[in-house]
């Protein structure tokens, strides 16, 4: 990923706050075997993010149904997860020879795929994607009957990925003066959801 040193994030907590927050990531890899080489796919998922490892470890499932999980086993993916973005008018710039922009968040995170495939690991994945989004669904899935759960749990196809490396990147204007961080600052906290998000970030990490 392009990225300039100023928009770098290496921080291992924010990072890991950051894929938390923005959990529906897509996992990038090929959809076929190295001797059949085939152009690479890409599969949306809800996810979890442990903080497991030096740089913390990613899990979650796919359909059985969806073949790229048999191309990725044991082969390196990236997964990318995006944040909040939002375009950024000149308007905010003191210097009239400005040009629009585009602020985000987005962070990929690289690692070999592992499969999970014995049932209780897949019930424990799930039991960490239900924690981490409706805890409260957790006794209406354990009082299920046995055979449907079981049925459910054979259609999945659950993985890990131990992230071997990460990138984090956060344009939000710090490649800019005070003032016009200040007015791109006032601008996103006054706007759409994504740049609210935008704005709680930049007074975070970079202040003014």
């Amino acid at each position: 990923m392009y990225s300039p040193k100023f928009n770098q994030v290496a921080d291992r907590a924010i990072l890991l706050e950051a894929m938390r927050a923005f959990s529906f990531a897509i996992l990038f890899g090929p959809q076929s075997d190295p001797q059949s080489p085939a152009p690479l796919v890409a599969t949306h998922l809800p996810l979890v993010v442990k903080d497991e490892g030096p740089h913390g470890l990613i899990e979650g499932h796919f359909a059985k149904a969806n073949r790229h999980w048999q191309a990725l086993a044991g082969r390196e993916a990236l997964v990318v997860f995006p944040g909040p973005h939002s375009y950024v008018s000149p308007a905010f710039y003191t210097d009239p020879l400005s040009v629009p922009t585009w602020n985000y968040i987005a962070i990929h995170a690289c690692g070999t795929l592992e499969l999970v495939e014995d049932e209780s690991g897949k019930a424990a994945l799930l039991a960490g994607l239900i924690a981490a989004n409706e805890p409260a669904f957790a006794a209406r899935w354990d009082a299920m009957p046995g055979g449907f759960r079981r049925t459910m749990l054979a259609g999945i196809q659950g993985f890990r990925i131990p992230i071997a490396r990460i990138e984090g990147k956060f344009k939000i204007s710090q490649n800019r003066d005070p003032q016009e961080r200040r007015n791109v600052h006032a601008a996103h906290a006054a706007g759409t959801p994504d740049q609210q998000a935008l704005a709680a970030w930049m007074q975070r990490l970079i202040g003014d």
